[in-house]
């Protein structure tokens, strides 16, 4: 799935619906418990109940992860099971530096078996260590969306102190991705979006 194609569904389905699979055994259907993967089989309902109307799908990683070896199994049949034609988003908030970074890079912004459209990154080890990610998504046509304000009560700790110039921190990240992402601009869109808490 590339961008031009998310803004094709966009306009096709006159839509922006994008459908969170933040699956929880805990919730998961009674009925759906006799299944022989209860969150793949409620991800599949949902999947077939949304996919006429959504233009992106967002697991978060952290069901699957708390899983172990079958949640990542989980995660590549839900992935698979999404029509090609809608955008997936990896929402893991991923963010280190260097090597880490390419490494989680190539794992979700790559050719693996759990690569997606894109991935939500945290930007708050700096720019270096976003670069893997921008780079990554850049090469690979795929996206990243980085943390700016998120929509937590405690995002204020540290997202709104105020800096020297009469700013907060947040604004001074919404800055940075805005300038870094000017030379990747193609057809209107840059491969980084910002999350912004609509809490805000």
């Amino acid at each position: 799935m590339k961008r031009d194609e998310l803004i094709e569904q966009i306009r096709l389905k006159q839509s922006f619906l994008c459908v969170g699979l933040d699956s929880d055994i805990s919730k998961i259907p009674q009925h759906l418990l006799k299944e022989d993967d209860p969150i793949l089989a409620f991800n599949k309902s949902i999947i077939d109940a949304t996919k006429d109307s959504c233009v992106a799908y967002k697991p978060n990683l952290a069901f699957y992860e708390s899983l172990g070896p079958n949640g990542w199994i989980t995660l590549q049949k839900t992935l698979e099971y999404i029509p090609q034609n809608i955008f997936t988003i990896a929402d893991a908030k991923r963010g280190d530096m260097g090597s880490t970074s390419e490494a989680y890079a190539e794992a979700y912004l790559g050719s693996g078996v759990l690569s997606s459209d894109a991935l939500t990154v945290n930007p708050y080890l700096g720019m270096d260590g976003l670069e893997p990610f921008v780079n990554a998504a850049h090469k690979n046509q795929r996206g990243i969306f980085v943390l700016v304000k998120t929509s937590n009560p405690g995002s204020a700790d540290f997202q709104e102190l105020e800096t020297r110039e009469g700013l907060y921190v947040y604004d001074h990240v919404a800055y940075q991705l805005a300038e870094r992402s000017k030379p990747l601009i193609k057809n209107g869109f840059s491969p980084i979006g910002a999350v912004i808490g609509a809490t805000h």
